[in-house]
């Protein structure tokens, strides 16, 4: 097994709330066992940009680029929703900027120290010392994926 230290790359951008586009819900849900009597017509709706950013100044979408986070549900391609007004927490999944390159991981705090975790076996966790530059640029907060 090779182990890497994989800075995830991200394409960076801003959200545009200024559109409205509402979209039918079921509002029964979605059963995902037996199914259940059709609805002959939906009419309730949803904005997706109500429902995913809360902090609009401070909200942007990143395509994930990179397998460091595959067992967190993470993976190449994926769009994530990053809100920059969130604090940081241990545990909590952050885009880092370390040493010149965005990453995005797992934030565990030490003594003296961070340690970036990623969520693959075969990605190494990262230490963040004071020598490094290292600002954590904003915290995941939804993950869109295409099947």
């Amino acid at each position: 097994m090779m182990i890497l230290r994989e800075r995830t790359v991200l394409d960076i951008h801003p959200v545009a709330i200024e559109t409205l586009l509402e979209l039918p819900v079921a509002d029964g849900g979605i059963r995902a066992g037996f199914p259940s009597p059709a609805q002959d017509f939906l009419d309730l709706s949803i904005d997706l940009n109500k429902e995913l950013i809360r902090n609009p100044t401070a909200t942007f979408f990143g395509r994930v680029k990179g397998e460091s986070m595959r067992d967190a549900g993470i993976s190449d391609g994926d769009l994530v929703v990053v809100d920059k007004s969130l604090p940081p927490s241990d545990n909590k999944i952050a885009v880092c900027f370390l040493d010149g390159e965005f990453t995005m991981k797992r934030i565990k705090t030490g003594k003296d120290c961070c340690w970036l975790l990623p969520a693959n076996d075969d990605f190494k966790p990262i230490k963040v010392t004071p020598d490094n530059d290292f600002l954590i640029w904003g915290i995941v907060i939804h993950v869109i994926k295409s099947f």
